[in-house]
């Protein structure tokens, strides 16, 4: 597991709280933007903007370059792979719970209709 990843984590899900920053993302997935581009779509100044972008920078989900007075960003999915594992752990559990309970209902369905047809009680 990636338990040893936690403060990173920690970071990359706090990115991804915010629906502006995972917006800003999935821009990213697209090819690499100003961020005067990832700013344009929320009606956000450039400040506010830079704020996001540090907090994704932060958690390692993007890099800037500086061209000149133009600031790039480009997307660095790495951290991402992390939570995804992070998640996929979860998403096992849940799948087991789920593949239970679909056998329990498939026997009582299986048990009310045997029921039905030969009226026997359980």
């Amino acid at each position: 597991m990636v338990e040893y990843l936690a403060p990173q984590l920690d970071n990359v899900f706090h990115a991804l709280g915010d629906a502006t920053r995972r917006q800003m993302l999935r821009e990213l997935v697209k090819g690499e933007r100003t961020v005067g581009q990832l700013a344009g779509p929320h009606a956000m100044s450039l400040a506010a903007a830079s704020k996001h972008i540090k907090a994704l920078e932060s958690a390692g989900l993007i890099r800037r370059e500086v061209r000149g007075r133009t600031h790039w960003c480009q997307l660095a999915p790495g951290p991402l792979a992390s939570a995804h594992e992070w998640l996929s752990f979860y998403e096992q559990f849940w799948t087991d719970r789920l593949d239970a309970l679909e056998q329990l209902l498939h026997a009582d369905d299986a048990a009310k209709s045997k029921e039905a047809t030969t009226g026997e009680k359980r």
